[in-house]
């Protein structure tokens, strides 16, 4: 196993207390170096693949930090959610959801759960996949309860009764845009007109009272 501490003393030879401050310094001395005392700069500057063979380990560990967080928030739910004569048919934990249809399907509801913290500026990334994972749910052809759990729900549905438009949207995603378009056509031009007549289809629930690890500041 990788000594996870090893790994932080190795990018603090390079990064220092204050990466910003390290840097300006290196911006600042960098200028006039020549090939003759580049590698001698190098090393007055702690710039050695020591550190960074670190930060690449450090970036392959932190994208299955998401990964984690996704199924452990998943999991710390399920007390929440289970209600009596409720039972779990199947959780997709990993990357994606491995085939499955949703994050979570039980014998009585269908649900998906999104654990990233909404900031309430420019959030267009966010919104779209939101907006994804609402649309799929409100489609499905079950008369299980559907449900969208969200670290947050003020800004969410800020943007769900917004005006962003459709188009944009689903630009970033051609299979979810042309499902969409092919089932409503021209019907629906912004999203907040969309919402208005859809969103007694999926509950959407606020997680952050069952999940305060995520909310601390």
């Amino acid at each position: 196993m990788i000594d996870s501490s090893m790994i932080a003393n190795s990018l603090n030879i390079f990064t220092g207390s204050d990466l910003t401050e390290t840097l300006a310094q290196i911006e600042d001395g960098v200028c006039g170096v020549t090939l003759d005392n580049c590698n001698a700069f190098l090393k007055r500057s702690d710039a050695c693949h020591q550190s960074l063979s670190a930060a690449a380990e450090l970036k392959r560990m932190a994208g299955q930090i998401d990964v984690t967080i996704h199924a452990l928030g998943i999991l710390l739910c399920l007390p929440h959610i289970l209600e009596r004569g409720e039972e779990v048919e199947y959780a997709s934990l990993g990357a994606g959801n491995t085939g499955r249809k949703f994050d979570l399907e039980t014998n009585l509801r269908v649900a998906e759960f999104k654990f990233i913290r909404w900031r309430g500026g420019s959030e267009a990334i966010r919104q779209n996949a939101t907006f994804k994972d609402f649309f799929e749910l409100a489609i499905y052809p079950t008369e299980k309860r559907r449900c969208l759990y969200l670290l947050g729900t003020e800004q969410a549905l800020k943007f769900f009764n917004g005006r962003r438009a459709l188009t944009s949207i689903l630009s970033g995603n051609e299979k979810i845009r042309r499902r969409f378009f092919d089932r409503y056509q021209e019907q629906y031009r912004e999203v907040g007109e969309y919402f208005a007549e859809h969103s007694n289809m999926v509950e959407i629930r606020d997680v952050r009272t069952w999940l305060p690890d995520l909310v601390r500041e």
